[in-house]
């Protein structure tokens, strides 16, 4: 059985491009529950709050609740739930799941094959990471679960297989902002005529349809591109910066790389080239700006 494949295929809420982080989280949750315990049972109760806490961080912006891909991750044939009296899944409620002591495990064949091959682990890690967010957030989401990928080799499989990033994306953006952050404008080079910390945004996640094109492309340096991708900034429609009140600066150098950023104008790039197209600027609002945004 293809494991890789099983994980690559796993079936995701979606309705008009929404993004649904959920199961995809529990998958990595649990690979990194099973890379520290084995087969242990994870108990709702116990993994709730860590499991909330990554939804709220890696999510979309919307309300929701980690009961939702404890139960329905079942329909996979990946994640088994049980209750204390030997029961099935009580279903979606986290009272009830709470109530009687439900647990979630992999399925007795997903568990022997990783633990037959130790190198199923991380490649089934990283296909789940691959095909549902962006590659600036991989390292932070290994670390608040726990997942440590350094031994693994980058395997694609299933969609991320026969849907390939296109190498030429990141010099096509970075040429067409004359190597210059569209936020803060920041141009650095090396003598080597490098542009360390210019690195090409996708604004509609590539992970969820956004198409290699240059109207979906930012430049932007390393900074503003972690914060695009968490949600701490956005744009609009009419390309101008937004900066979301969850957001805290804490000094004057985060006040004036974060919040002096709201209602500026985005760098345009040079003529020839398309700005942000309105309807990725509208789906990256939507799904991963965390609003409301600041005034201006």
């Amino acid at each position: 059985m293809d494991w890789t494949d099983r994980f690559a295929g796993v079936r995701r809420w979606s309705r008009g491009g929404e993004r649904a982080a959920h199961k995809p989280l529990l998958l990595l949750y649990a690979l990194g529950q099973f890379q520290r315990q084995a087969d242990e049972p994870i108990l709702f109760s116990q993994a709730e709050e860590n499991l909330a806490r990554l939804l709220a961080e890696f999510g979309p912006p919307r309300r929701t609740t980690p009961a939702y891909p404890f139960h329905y991750l079942t329909s996979d044939g990946l994640w088994t739930v049980s209750t204390a009296d030997g029961g099935a899944s009580p279903g979606p409620s986290p009272s009830a799941l709470r109530r009687q002591e439900a647990a979630g495990r992999f399925t007795p064949e997903l568990a022997r094959s990783l633990r037959a091959d130790p190198g199923l682990l991380p490649r089934l890690a990283r296909v789940v990471l691959d095909t549902n967010f962006e590659p600036s957030l991989h390292a932070d989401i290994c670390a608040a679960i726990g997942l440590d990928l350094e031994a693994a080799e980058t395997q694609a499989a299933g969609e991320a297989e026969r849907r390939r990033r296109d190498p030429e994306f990141p010099r096509l953006v970075l040429m067409a902002y004359e190597y210059k952050c569209a936020f803060c404008e920041f141009d650095g080079a090396l003598d080597n005529g490098s542009a360390p910390g210019l690195e090409a945004a996708h604004v509609r996640w590539w992970t969820h349809g956004g198409p290699n094109d240059i109207d979906n492309g930012l430049c932007l340096c390393s900074i503003h591109h972690k914060l695009f991708d968490k949600g701490v900034l956005g744009v609009t429609g009419e390309q101008v910066i937004t900066v979301s009140q969850h957001f805290t600066a804490r000094s004057h150098a985060a006040q004036h790389l974060v919040y002096d950023l709201s209602g500026k104008r985005v760098i345009r790039p040079m003529r020839g080239y398309p700005a942000v197209a309105a309807n990725h600027a509208a789906w990256h609002a939507r799904e991963v700006f965390r609003a409301p945004a600041r005034t201006a």
